[in-house]
């Protein structure tokens, strides 16, 4: 059973965003921020005024996927300690700094490339910045859940999102405004020194403690097991398999033997958490182009107030789980998702008129803000700080891979059904994650296994 969380005050609350490593998110989310835009949307709006076809521009935004992938090469940043750089910085902070130099690498490249005549240079180069930045992502979530304990991981996740939406304005309308006035090479470079920022945050903190606890050693015994009993197998083969056993099986048993019966109740309700929010966005800007706002009414209040408010949210998210707890605050957040999903229908109805959209834009951000940063906390507790990297990445994967599968089909919902339908469709996609929620809070496990 979950140790019962005793309620802080509201000094101590605010008093966790002072603490150093606290306040060390705020820059590492920046740079984590920084490069998704630069090898996707960004990217896409660079290709289109070098006159690029648009078929080669959705083929090479392809190249995003590799966020959704991280997965698969986490338990090399788990296990794997790198030549030098490792003596110096340890574990978590060598690889940090090693994909912060590659998505600088990659940037500076793409700056120097022309898209006319050097394009699959461009593409190899956006492959490099975004491998770069989804290790950079492993690496900052592993040192984030190592670095303080779980009852601050709220305060951790919201000023992670704040920085990352700095950084994302940064490179979404900070690279626009330097290419309207400059070029785009010259945005693309002095968006590379910006990483700068991170680099030297990385330079700067602490390497965190990376502690093996006695259950964990009882699944490295499995490692042992196996090369006890394959002393047949060449020497080399039988370190590969025994690297395979303790990196990625052992991740994954680990996972199951302390989470018992609920494990799969867990998985089911990370995959379905996010399935509300992320269809509804989907349709979002078809619908304000649909209703009649106008280009500029959209960039002002979603792409300006609206990252604004979610900053908010997601501070006011982690005050409210260090006061509260993690547990109520997430079924909060949920509850908002849904509810203001359905705010989306009286948008649909209303006519065009940026008082509205304000309103409906700015509390979609408030609560997504919010409850991301208690979806973010409570991953966090779920992982064994003996495999940090590969079990979180494996949970953000499966938080978005449902999601953007059902998102999917939301274009087909709105042509047969429109959009007033569609909305009240994701409001009610929200509500087994709110069951789930209630459900967990009733049977409560130990999430601070392993994490203390």
């Amino acid at each position: 059973m979950t140790k019962v969380q005793q309620h802080k005050s509201w000094v101590e609350a605010l008093a966790v965003y002072l603490k150093p490593r606290v306040l060390a998110m705020l820059f590492l989310g920046f740079s984590a921020g920084l490069p998704l835009l630069l090898v996707f949307g960004t990217l896409s709006g660079w290709l289109a005024r070098e006159g690029v076809d648009k078929s080669t521009i959705g083929h090479i935004s392809w190249v995003a996927l590799l966020y959704g992938l991280k997965f698969v090469w986490s338990p090399l940043v788990d296990h794997l300690k790198l030549p030098l750089l490792n003596r110096v910085f340890g574990q978590r902070r060598s690889w940090m700094l090693l994909a912060q130099v590659g998505i600088v690498s990659g940037l500076l490249l793409m700056a120097a490339t022309d898209p006319q005549s050097q394009l699959i240079i461009l593409v190899y180069s956006a492959l490099l910045v975004a491998f770069s930045s989804a290790t950079q992502d492993i690496a900052i979530d592993a040192w984030r859940i190592e670095a303080m304990p779980v009852e601050t991981q709220g305060a951790m996740a919201a000023t992670y999102q704040t920085g990352y939406r700095l950084g994302m304005l940064l490179a979404g309308g900070g690279a626009f405004t330097i290419a309207h006035y400059y070029s785009w090479p010259v945005a693309y470079s002095s968006l590379a020194i910006c990483m700068l920022l991170g680099i030297i945050t990385t330079l700067v903190i602490a390497e965190p403690e990376h502690v093996i606890s006695r259950n964990t050693w009882k699944q490295e015994e499995k490692v042992i097991t196996f090369l006890e009993g394959s002393a047949h197998l060449p020497k080399g083969q039988r370190d590969v398999y025994a690297w395979f056993i303790g990196a990625v099986i052992c991740p994954f048993t680990d996972f199951f033997i302390r989470n018992g019966k609920y494990a799969l109740i867990i998985l089911l309700f990370i995959g379905l958490f996010r399935i509300s929010d992320i269809t509804m966005g989907i349709m979002a800007n078809p619908l304000y182009v649909d209703i009649g706002y106008s280009d500029l009414q959209i960039g002002l209040v979603t792409k300006t107030i609206g990252p604004v408010i979610t900053i908010l949210g997601a501070i006011i998210g982690g005050i409210l789980v260090i006061r509260y707890g993690m547990m109520p605050i997430l079924l909060l957040g949920a509850f908002l998702v849904v509810a203001t999903n359905l705010l989306f229908v009286l948008l649909a109805i209303l006519p065009a008129n940026t008082l509205y959209l304000s309103m409906v834009i700015g509390a979609d951000n408030l609560s997504g803000g919010l409850a991301g940063s208690a979806f973010i906390a409570y991953l966090s507790s779920l992982t064994n700080r003996a495999y940090t990297a590969t079990q979180y990445a494996l949970f953000s994967s499966l938080m978005l891979l449902p999601a953007k599968f059902i998102g999917g089909f939301s274009g087909d919902i709105v042509d047969a059904f429109g959009f007033v339908h569609f909305f009240i469709y994701t409001a009610l996609l929200g509500l087994p994650a709110i069951m789930l929620i209630i459900y967990l809070m009733r049977h409560p496990v130990n999430i601070t296994q392993e994490n203390n």
